[in-house]
């Protein structure tokens, strides 16, 4: 029996390809392993969307390549980073045996099939092997939406029929609700590697969460490039988010439900309602503002401005006074003047929202906003980002100290990575892997379980506090 190991990098959105990917794989009678140097098959699905993930690819492929077992031992590189630069990663890496591009994701068994017969038919000629290694689809970038085999109805969309081993613990879990993106960000790859909006079918989507609700899970994430954009390709008839949440929530017995990346434009009051009739949706809003200067915004060709950022903010909280508010914001943006950076500071320091991720911008080669003029030096896109980030770690820590004294409901992960003697959880206003935790220094459970907590004691992103009788 042959064995796998995979590696998956990026976002959430990857890890669900992944999944898929190594359920196909288990399903064809390979085993996966967690060494890999164990694994016959070493495979890594890439992220391309920034130049960060980019280098990080190149380093964990190169570091695969040294974990080759025996010649026979397969190295494949998939996802978005070979969508991006296929051809040009087939020749700068030529120790990989297949690239696969993200709309071969159904196809990798196939492929892997392919490779191996023509290497025993070919008696391993190089050039053969060679002529296998590039995916034909790995040709997207930059003619958006439309992949070398032919038209939009090549591209992938996953269906609850494929198989998916999840590669989270057992209690949470991802839904992939739509592939793709139709926004025209300036600074934005996705819609050139990913491809168009193509939205699930309701019914489908319904199918893959029972599964996964039957399956144990107690926390569902929806994830896609735009979760409000869902529906928007089926028509005008068709469902939109709203809809898709109410189906889920009937059919689905999972004690949370998690939003992440709604688009701010099209966060409407239908959606606010639903999520404040019913409480296992939970009340967490991830909103990638990306910035609050109308000029900013403008070229970064974001649909919005302020004045609608501001009326969201106060909208969500009227309707739902206990919400959790995340955001995005980018500094250093191609023109980007000092006043537009005293609105974002005066935004944060008004609006005081739980969660801040700030970047600083980089230009992406085939991305309209390296194009813009005023560039920003590094020096001052760095200052701006610790001095934003120095502000809103106040507002964290003052958000957080509002906590101390409260019982919150707290989904386990497990023995804390920071110490053996803590166990780690997640309030409904920390999401997976980008917020902070829980960290329980007193009473016992199980990993998945959900259990009340009092919080003792409040850090800028971490709480910590003990479990309390029902």
């Amino acid at each position: 029996m042959k064995t796998i190991h995979l590696t998956s990098l990026g976002c959430p959105k990857n890890l669900v390809d992944s999944e898929l990917m190594l359920g196909l794989l288990v399903e064809e009678g390979l085993v996966p392993v967690s060494e890999p140097g164990a694994a016959d098959v070493l495979l890594v699905n890439t992220c391309g969307f920034i130049q960060s993930a980019v280098e990080e690819g190149i380093d964990t492929i190169l570091g695969l390549i040294e974990q080759k077992k025996t010649p026979a031992t397969r190295v494949v590189v998939c996802g978005c980073m070979v969508q991006r630069y296929g051809a040009d990663l087939a020749r700068e890496l030529p120790e990989v045996d297949l690239f696969l591009g993200t709309e071969e994701v159904a196809r990798i068994a196939e492929r892997l099939r392919r490779l191996e017969d023509q290497a025993e038919v070919g008696a391993l000629d190089p050039a053969g092997i060679a002529a296998e290694r590039l995916s034909e689809s790995a040709t997207i970038f930059p003619l958006v939406g439309r992949s070398s085999a032919g038209g939009d109805s090549e591209l992938f969309l996953a269906t609850a029929e494929m198989p998916r081993r999840l590669s989270t613990p057992a209690h949470r879990a991802y839904l992939k609700i739509t592939e793709g993106c139709g926004n025209r960000c300036s600074y934005c790859l996705i819609p050139a590697i990913r491809g168009p909006l193509r939205s699930r079918r309701l019914e489908d989507l319904v199918r893959e969460a029972q599964g996964l609700a039957a399956a144990g899970v107690k926390e569902l994430t929806l994830v896609a490039q735009d979760l409000t954009a869902y529906g928007l390709d089926l028509g005008a008839g068709g469902p939109r988010l709203p809809q898709l949440l109410t189906a889920l929530h009937q059919a689905v017995e999972v004690p949370w439900l998690r939003l992440l990346y709604l688009y701010p434009s099209r966060v409407r009051e239908d959606l606010l309602e639903l999520v404040a009739a019913q409480p296992r949706i939970l009340s967490y809003f991830d909103l990638p503002f990306q910035h609050v200067s109308d000029p900013v915004l403008k070229a970064m060709n974001r649909p919005y401005g302020e004045e609608m950022i501001r009326d969201l903010v106060a909208r969500i909280r009227r309707i739902l006074p206990e919400a959790a508010i995340r955001s995005t914001f980018m500094v250093g943006f191609p023109g980007e003047s000092e006043a537009d950076v005293d609105r974002l500071a005066a935004f944060l320091a008004d609006c005081r929202l739980d969660h801040v991720g700030i970047f600083t911008y980089f230009n992406e080669e085939g991305c309209a906003a390296a194009e813009l003029p005023d560039q920003c030096p590094e020096e001052l896109k760095q200052e701006r980002h610790d001095r934003l980030m120095g502000l809103q770690r106040e507002i964290s820590l003052a958000r957080n100290l509002a906590r101390v004294g409260r019982v919150e409901e707290v989904l386990v992960e497990g023995v804390s990575a920071e110490s053996d003697l803590l166990l780690e959880g997640r309030t409904w206003y920390q999401a997976p892997e980008i917020d902070g935790c829980v960290y329980i220094n007193e009473g016992t459970c199980r990993a998945g379980e959900l259990v009340r907590v009092k919080i003792s004691e409040a850090h800028p992103y971490d709480l910590v506090g003990a479990i309390v009788e029902p």
